[in-house]
């Protein structure tokens, strides 16, 4: 395990995912499914161990990701999912208590990966949420009175681990891997908390109660589509920002305003690049609720044109380079014209651009920007984690819904 393939985008960990579907191999995906205090990932978080003895993707600040290579190789060698559980509460004497101070315990599910898997990154790789359910157990209640019902509800709980059905809230239905209907899955009392999960990127363990008495421990693995990013302006200072935001888990576009410069070889971090004009925006780019725009051109009458077209769209993000004068500047300009933007219009901007971090260096600007970017993102105020009361992670907790009384005869 290499400290490049630990750090890599959660974005980045998917398209592997989705490469190595297509190669030759018996690929484990490990993934945290249920977190027990604190700990350096939340559920969700992904790891996949290569059969060639590596890892990319990490679901540990580096406490087992080695440990795992080798549960992997169990997982390969019975082609069965499996559970294990690690506790790295400071102090305890066990083998993985070793004082890392998470003060956590953590489940992680190992999968064997397979083209049951598929849909889950084709529809991230088109950029559409979904969520993805997998039965942890399934056991009985009231069923049987004898010794051996203990060794039947095992055994049940081994042939179901790894089944698995999507949610996709489009469609707002549940399915299995071939799209066919998911029957047999609660799926009524499964669609609420699927869908809310998939529309936050966030992940819950689900109880269910079956009409027979039996109980379903279902993960639900909410899969958003990355927030995108678009960048306006070719100079050298955009580099920086595009390369960091990627990292970040944005999907990056840069636009440029003049011809003559070969965007994709200068911003080869960036997802795409446009070329278009400021007036062009609106039909060149497609400006949702989930885009944030920085605009950095350093050219007056350009920054000027896109800040109108995106101060005009749903973007919750417009941030401006420049001095807060510049903008006063630009404001009178817009008067001139006889523009105007309402107080709801004018909420999405932020100049000057960025958080107040000190630095002036490129990089240091750019971790100000995404910095920035990031909060409005995540819906957070950006402040010192030592003045934030409770968990450092907001904690996820949805419910399934009861299942509808059956009809009455």
């Amino acid at each position: 395990m290499t400290a490049s393939n630990w750090s890599v985008p959660e974005t980045e960990v998917v398209q592997r995912v989705r490469d190595r579907l297509d190669a030759d191999g018996t690929d484990v995906l490990a993934t945290i499914v249920d977190v027990e205090g604190n700990a350096y990932r939340r559920p969700g978080a992904k790891m996949l161990l290569d059969d060639d003895g590596t890892g990319v993707g990490s679901i540990t600040a580096g406490c087992v990701e080695d440990d795992l290579l080798a549960a992997a190789e169990a997982v390969r060698e019975t082609g069965r999912p499996d559970r294990v559980t690690y506790d790295l509460m400071e102090g305890d004497d066990d083998v993985w208590g070793l004082g890392v101070g998470c003060n956590g315990v953590i489940d992680v599910l190992l999968e064997p990966l397979d083209e049951t898997y598929r849909p889950a990154v084709e529809a991230f790789g088109a950029g559409r949420d979904v969520a993805v359910l997998t039965v942890l157990s399934a056991g009985g209640e009231g069923e049987g009175d004898g010794a051996g019902d203990v060794d039947d509800a095992a055994d049940t709980d081994r042939d179901r681990l790894g089944e698995r059905a999507y949610y996709r809230p489009d469609e707002d239905r549940l399915t299995l891997p071939d799209g066919s209907p998911a029957d047999g899955w609660p799926a009524e009392a499964l669609a609420g908390p699927a869908a809310d999960l998939a529309a936050r990127g966030a992940a819950d363990v689900v109880t269910v109660e079956g009409g027979t008495g039996a109980t379903l421990e279902v993960f639900v693995d909410g899969l958003a589509a990355p927030d995108d990013l678009v960048v306006f302006g070719t100079g050298h200072d955009v580099g920086p920002v595009v390369e960091l935001a990627e990292r970040n888990d944005f999907r990056v576009t840069v636009v440029g305003f003049r011809g003559g410069v070969d965007l994709e070889e200068r911003f080869p971090d960036a997802h795409r690049t446009v070329t278009t004009s400021p007036a062009g925006i609106a039909d060149a780019l497609d400006l949702d609720e989930r885009t944030h725009a920085v605009v950095m051109t350093h050219n007056f009458v350009d920054d000027r044109i896109a800040a109108e077209e995106l101060l005009r769209s749903p973007a919750p993000y417009v941030g401006l380079m420049g001095p807060r004068e510049r903008f006063e500047e630009m404001m009178e300009a817009y008067d001139d014209e006889g523009t105007t933007f309402d107080e709801s219009e004018l909420a999405s901007l932020y100049t000057p651009i960025g958080l107040d971090l000190g630095g002036g260096s490129p990089y240091q600007i750019a971790h100000s920007i995404v910095g920035e970017v990031l909060a409005v993102s995540n819906d957070r105020t950006p402040r010192h984690l030592r003045e934030r009361e409770g968990h450092i992670h907001d904690r996820v907790d949805v419910e399934a819904r009861s299942e509808p009384e059956p009809p009455s005869r």
